[in-house]
């Protein structure tokens, strides 16, 4: 996630000399600021994507989705079986998920409209919410792993997993994975912008998501 921090990292000294610039005495600080900030940005956007691929078909996200450009991975410790663990998954609702609401509302521009992932009702299970709308299950096998997937634009395919894997204390490591393809070259530059500023967003979102997984199976 180092190219979306530096990204942001410019974006706010970028708005912070511009704001300084009016004042005489912080003109030259301002415009200076201002610049870094620029070149900063220019050089997040400019980075190369590496392409990935998976060595073995060991999961079910494997199989989906073998080969991408974007991911990030998260996980956690459950003190709970997978069996209650994996229902936990399927039951967490985004009201549950610490600043899910807030964040996508703000990648929404906090526009109303139909049920989504980025508008979910409060009162369903998000992944209900999500295969109901834009996303479809691709694997749900019991208690081990889940995928779904959806497209995002017209070339490139999102897919996401929850993994549970039992431990040897009795309880379970959860992980989930978020994996991106982009068919083409136009796709790939224009989604890497995108991934780049909604980064650090998502990050938060998904482990606020296995912290609600957590609270809720280990609350039963």
């Amino acid at each position: 996630m180092l190219d979306s921090l530096i990204l942001w990292a410019g974006a706010l000294l970028f708005g912070g000399g511009i704001l300084a610039m009016p004042w005489r005495r912080t003109r030259r600080r301002g415009a200076i600021a201002a610049m870094c900030g620029a070149v900063m940005m220019v050089f997040a956007i400019l980075l190369p994507v590496r392409e990935r691929r998976a060595t073995a078909r060991v999961t079910k996200l494997d199989q989906w989705m073998p080969v991408w450009q974007f991911d990030e991975q998260h996980e956690i410790h459950v003190d709970a079986p997978p069996e209650r663990v994996y229902r936990a998954i399927h039951e967490v609702r985004a009201s549950e998920i610490e600043l899910f609401t807030l964040l996508v509302s703000i990648r929404r521009g906090f526009r109303k409209g139909p049920e989504s992932i980025l508008n979910p009702s409060p009162e369903k299970p998000i992944l209900d919410v999500a295969t109901a709308t834009s996303f479809r299950w691709l694997a749900d096998d019991a208690p081990h792993e889940m995928v779904v997937g959806t497209k995002v634009g017209r070339n490139c395919t999102a897919t996401m997993n929850f993994l549970v894997t039992p431990d040897v204390r009795g309880g379970s490591n959860v992980s989930t994975e978020t994996r991106v393809f982009a068919s083409d070259q136009s796709a790939l530059r224009a989604f890497k912008i995108y991934w780049r500023i909604i980064h650090p967003g998502s990050d938060i979102i998904r482990r606020s998501w296995l912290r609600a997984i957590k609270r809720r199976a280990e609350s039963h």
